[in-house]
């Protein structure tokens, strides 16, 4: 796996609605986007301005990207 940017979790949430990805909640820090065409696929980002690289790693694996994909969604 490539070399991960650092960003923010909004940064993550705006690239995984370019994948069809939809904000559906919020509960306090943490928000909870759903796909579009599978609605019981959730992935949960956490708000931070900085999201740690192995949380960062797991959502990735969730929603089946590489890391050279998100690069590219950002």
């Amino acid at each position: 796996m490539s070399r991960l940017p650092r960003v923010s979790g909004r940064e993550v949430v705006s690239a995984l609605k370019k994948i069809h990805y939809e904000k559906d909640r919020q509960k306090g820090s943490h928000i909870i986007l759903r796909q579009m065409y599978y609605p019981h696929k959730r992935v949960v980002v956490p708000d931070h301005k900085e999201i740690a690289k192995g949380t960062l790693v797991k959502i990735l694996r969730q929603v089946g990207l590489t890391a050279e994909e998100f690069r590219r969604l950002l």
